[in-house]
């Protein structure tokens, strides 16, 4: 890969990217082994691809919607793997007419769209010093580049950068329901272009399809509609009725949501199809109607277990899954693939079945097992001749039932080449280094946010293993004996930590391992538009303890204030009492004596105290960047994070009061508490990506009249807070999984449970009897489920001064949190 030139009036931040891109590890192969055996399906997909014509049209449209004042200053051209040396590559050149009034200044030429898209990023980025990433995380910054006719020449010869692998994955399956349920056309033609400008081509398209499902089972196997209102979920639990998971919650699905979906996932996909992308279509993984059993009464079926609903409550859970083995499966399966065939018009022959992501086989035989495998992908074959199964990998990482004998099982079941496997926590577990590389079955290395801490549901944490990412995906192209065929992002929700993304998404272009303290320096200066001194020094403090992770735990954001503990405040001990340099505490965990409550205790991997001090140079920096979006989001990011664990140190003193029996002590401190909780409401006003209102109303604008959107928003809302069913006296075993750290939730919703469990405190000293957890739970509920049902309207704006809030905040909590304590 050749480096960019730097032209001789070149910033001195651009001067380190000859360091980013000129790590010492040796250049990179351009294939694996892996690469080699789906060679038939790249050259079939290449066969396929739309006309260049169509690809330059569709990544034209993509640039004049990004920058619509530089729409004539670039040209793009599709070329073939043949002028990139047999792979798959962009080209950035000076465009023969530079230097001429009104002619265009640079020439990106592509292999396919994404790849013409890619490289007007990587100029974008590495030449006029910009940046992309979502609007709710700050969006484009382009101030940096220069005005209109002198833009950064590249060097006479151009520049190349290769692919070493062909496929750049993204998204997780339940995505579609945490960050894409509410989504518009205007929404998803938006994230698109971000996919392609990222290197995406190989995302999951799984959108619409409950209305395919629907033709299907009433068509050809006689499911009535009100069997298939039962096997729905609602539109913001599509994801988990789609696995099985659940059935009926939140549905039924009206006529007008199927209808409207497909019309969007055929304009999703003929968007992907234009710009060359390769869209992975879902195929059948044994999840059906109840009442398929009755039909067909030989089949068989089997009842699921209970899948986290409270009492095993049968109207939700339990659902039925036809083993792989039964003649049925293989039609079933051949019916939704030639469906959606004849909906969609074309395929790109990827297919995503996860039959045993938290389902295990009832019998550990290897060769049951490969027959379970191969009826699989017969269903898919049977429908697409040129079939190939992506399958996530995380099953091998979670579940001691997958052993070798097992795992071997299961991946040679079907032929070479034919399977592909998502490796989907890589930068921390990563199971190709234990697995002889899946057995020699291709495999995608992803930096996946299904499994690590801040990132379940959305979660809104920052967090990340930027080391691991900048060096992951060589380590493994590069072993010996690599099947590697691609890099992916697999996060359940999107819209937070753009630094992980962005190095992520590069990393699908680098054939040599990044140097992270040179690139998050170049980073700070491309997102803000200019190069600060404190800001950077504040990025290196992030990038050593925010964003350096290594402790490999399954966690998520468990802080106190998005989730609250449920416990007898008797029952909580502490642990792991730690300082740092100076001696003041650096955090505490707690834990209970009991099974219920806060059995996921916040997880803290950083020395606070250094994450103020970043906070402290961000907040320097200030005067310079008050007016960059993405200067807003981070500051109010950072702040939200700092405030977040001092809250939580805030709760066990309103605990450690509790069990001294200090009533003075409880009720200072949880004043203090909920003091800090309208405070941290009003930092989150003042940016809209992180905003309660947006999420609301987004799901009730695609409502058709007043009870959808009833419905709908009881969805929306119940997502974020209970998400699964609850008893009188008992939550849901799922609640709080989806929190979010938005301003209206904070205000409307976390301060008054915490104001109410306070309650109980108070009122169990002052009267002298322990604390009544029973009664406790059942108001916290009804409170709850109050506030599901509820109406009441929320900004879709922000309001307020992120600087100035941000300050007033550090001053008063962050500054000398002893003092506050007084």
């Amino acid at each position: 890969m050749a480096r960019p030139p730097l032209p001789a009036a070149a910033p001195l931040a651009f001067l380190l990217l000859v360091l980013v891109l000129s790590a010492v590890a040796p250049a990179a192969r351009c294939s694996t082994a892996g690469v080699g055996y789906v060679s038939r399906l790249l050259e079939i997909q290449d066969r396929e691809r739309a006309p260049a014509t169509v690809q330059l049209a569709a990544a034209r449209g993509a640039l004049r919607r990004l920058l619509p004042s530089r729409y004539s200053s670039f040209e793009f051209r599709i070329i073939s793997k043949d002028e990139c040396g047999g792979e798959i590559c962009f080209v950035i050149t000076n465009h023969p007419s530079f230097g001429r009034r009104g002619a265009p200044e640079i020439l990106i030429s592509g292999v396919t769209g994404v790849e013409v898209l890619a490289g007007l990023h990587w100029y974008l980025k590495y030449w006029c010093g910009s940046h992309i990433s979502w609007d709710k995380t700050g969006g484009l910054q382009t101030h940096s580049m220069p005005k209109f006719g002198s833009l950064p020449r590249v060097h006479d010869a151009g520049v190349i950068v290769q692919r070493p692998i062909p496929w750049s994955y993204y998204q997780n399956a339940v995505s579609s329901s945490y960050s894409f349920a509410w989504w518009d056309w205007k929404r998803w033609e938006k994230e698109i272009d971000w996919m392609a400008l990222q290197g995406i081509n190989l995302p999951l398209a799984f959108t619409g399809q409950e209305a395919i499902w629907q033709k299907v089972f009433q068509q050809r196997f006689n499911i009535s509609t009100s069997d298939l209102d039962d096997f729905f979920g609602g539109p913001a639990f599509l994801a988990w009725s789609r696995m099985g998971n659940l059935h009926g919650w939140g549905g039924p699905l009206p006529q007008s949501w199927l209808d409207q979906q497909l019309r969007l996932q055929k304009k999703i996909l003929e968007r992907m199809y234009e710009l060359g992308m390769t869209p992975v279509l879902p195929a059948f993984s044994g999840n059906v109607p109840a009442a398929l059993k009755d039909i067909f009464p030989s089949a068989k079926i089997t009842r699921l277990g209970n899948w986290f609903s409270v009492e095993s409550n049968p109207r939700w859970c339990c659902t039925y899954l036809l083993d792989a083995t039964d003649p049925l499966f293989v039609e079933i399966g051949r019916a939704f693939i030639e469906q959606q065939l004849r909906e969609y018009g074309r395929t790109g022959h990827i297919y995503n079945c996860d039959t045993f992501d938290e389902n295990t086989p009832p019998i550990d035989e290897p060769a049951y097992i490969s027959s379970l495998g191969a009826a699989i992908f017969e269903g898919m074959q049977s429908g697409d001749a040129d079939a190939v199964w992506l399958m996530q990998g995380w099953l091998f990482s979670y579940d001691p039932f997958w052993r070798p004998p097992q795992m071997k099982a299961l991946l040679h079941s079907v032929p070479l080449g034919k399977l592909v496997v998502l490796d989907l926590f890589a930068e921390v577990k990563p199971i190709w280094m234990t697995s002889e590389q899946f057995y020699g079955v291709p495999y995608i290395w992803k930096v996946s946010f299904l499994c690590m801490l801040h990132n379940f549901a959305g979660n809104i944490e920052m967090y990340g293993v930027l080391d691991a990412v900048a060096s992951g995906p060589i380590e493994a192209y590069m072993s010996e004996n690599s099947t590697m065929v691609g890099v992916g992002m697999s996060m359940e929700g999107i819209e937070q930590n753009p630094v992980v993304y962005d190095l992520m998404s590069e990393m699908a272009f680098q054939q040599r391992k990044v140097d992270v303290k040179t690139w998050i320096d170049l980073y700070s200066t491309r997102r803000y538009g200019q190069s600060v001194s404190s800001i950077k020094e504040a990025w290196n403090i992030l990038h050593h303890t925010i964003y350096n992770c290594t402790d490999g735990l399954y966690d998520k954001n468990r802080d106190v204030i998005v989730a609250f503990p449920d416990a007898d405040p008797s029952s909580i001990s502490f642990s792991q009492l730690r300082y740092h340099r100076y001696g003041k505490p650096l955090f505490r965990r707690a834990v209970l004596n009991e099974k219920t409550g806060l059995t996921d205790e916040p997880h803290m991997w950083y020395s606070t105290s250094e994450v103020v001090r970043a906070l402290e140079l961000f907040l320097a920096g200030g005067d310079h960047l008050q007016s960059s979006d993405t200067y807003r989001y981070d500051l109010v990011d950072l702040t939200r994070q700092a405030l977040a664990k001092f809250a939580n140190e805030l709760f066990l003193k309103v605990i450690e009061d509790y069990q001294r029996q200090d009533a003075y002590g409880v009720a200072f401190h949880s004043q203090k508490f909920l003091n800090l909780v309208e405070d941290m409401d009003t930092l989150l006003a003042c940016h809209e990506g992180f905003l309660l209102g947006p999420w609301l109303e987004s799901a009730k604008q695609l409502a058709q009249n007043k009870e959808q959107e009833r419905q709908f928003e009881w969805n929306a809302r119940t997502q974020i807070t209970m998400w699964f069913d609850n008893s009188v006296e008992e939550a849901s075993l799922l609640r709080d999984y989806g929190n979010k750290y938005w301003s209206g939730l904070l205000r409307d919703y976390y301060g008054p449970r915490a104001a109410l469990y306070f309650k109980f405190l108070k009122e169990s000293l002052a009267e002298g009897h322990d604390f009544r957890l029973k009664e406790w739970r059942r108001e916290w509920v009804k409170l709850t489920n109050d506030w599901q049902n509820s109406r009441n309207l929320f900004p879709t704006q922000s309001v307020g001064h992120a600087f100035h809030t941000s300050q007033w905040l550090y001053d008063k909590y962050l500054r000398d949190p002893d003092t506050y304590d007084q």
